[in-house]
């Protein structure tokens, strides 16, 4: 994985000042490119390097950017909003609810296919869309190609320290997973033989999915997160990676509950928040990118 780039106070006053840019498009300024979608935003130089810097990109300071800041504080609200209905939900809906969406999700082409994956391991603590049963999907049964059985790879994500900086990590098994310091249960460094585990930025094979979790979404795939930024740099540095060999980029695929899903209104976001190509909620599997549309056909 990539050393990240120190953040100094020039590179926060650019952030800063590319982040001026910021605005909540409207429908027709929001575009998806094939294959790998992005929401378009006025183009800055500097937002490359910068998505790899070393300071949080969910806590960025925006005390001298009235504008920036308007858009932190709507997000914030938007956390509190979704975080009580969450709590709102009765357990038997919530229990539910997960059913559904694993079960959209075990009988897709999409992720039958799929060989390489990363997923997110749910914690019940934060009220995330379980994921037990697709994790152990994964493990247990391989994919399957031209009626020939292969063995999925799985990549699970494992936090590095608060500046947003998180690695995937392979596992075989559930035991390879330990309770961390904020108790998710996330892969050691080393494997059983002793081997560190293979970090998916160093993989020779491209990822074909990844599982997002997420605390709010609209319909336009913008996905608003827990804060810390860090699934929107990892998959920044993973963007970089695919073009760099020349991969056709995963499918970013996001699961919600029904409360989680924003209608009649837009997530706020900044040039640094990562679109997913689908929702998976209890209704179904919603495309939202091109990529996305296709594989519905």
């Amino acid at each position: 994985m990539s050393r990240p780039y120190r953040t100094s106070g020039r590179h926060i006053n650019i952030m800063i000042n590319a982040a001026k840019l910021v605005f909540f498009a409207q429908p027709h300024k929001t575009t998806f490119a094939t294959p790998s979608h992005k929401i378009h935003f006025p183009p800055s130089p500097n937002l490359r390097r910068l998505s790899g810097s070393g300071g949080s990109l969910g806590t960025m300071n925006a005390n001298n950017d009235p504008q920036l800041e308007k858009i932190f504080e709507e997000k914030r609200s938007l956390r509190s909003r979704i975080r009580r209905e969450l709590k709102k939900i009765d357990p038997i809906q919530r229990s539910q609810e997960d059913e559904a969406i694993q079960n959209v999700v075990l009988e897709a082409p999409w992720f039958k296919t799929s060989r390489s994956i990363c997923a997110y391991i749910s914690s019940d603590a934060l009220r995330e869309v379980d994921t037990s049963k697709i994790v152990s999907e994964i493990i247990s049964n391989p994919s399957t190609e031209s009626h020939i059985q292969i063995s999925k790879k799985l990549y699970v994500p494992r936090v590095e320290d608060k500046n947003s900086n998180m690695r995937m990590l392979r596992i075989s098994s559930l035991d390879d997973l330990v309770a961390s310091s904020m108790n998710l249960l996330e892969p050691t460094l080393i494997d059983c033989n002793g081997n560190p585990r293979e970090d998916v930025m160093e993989a020779t094979d491209p990822v074909d999915l990844i599982i997002l979790p997420g605390l709010a979404f609209d319909r336009c795939g913008r996905r608003l997160g827990r804060s810390g930024g860090y699934y929107d740099l990892f998959l920044k540095k993973y963007q970089e990676l695919v073009k760099k060999q020349n991969w056709k980029p995963p499918l970013h695929v996001a699961l919600s509950y029904s409360v989680q899903i924003v209608e009649n209104e837009r997530i706020p976001v900044t040039p640094f928040d990562v679109p997913v190509d689908a929702l998976i909620s209890p209704s179904g599997f919603i495309p939202i990118s091109s990529a996305a549309s296709r594989i519905c056909r």
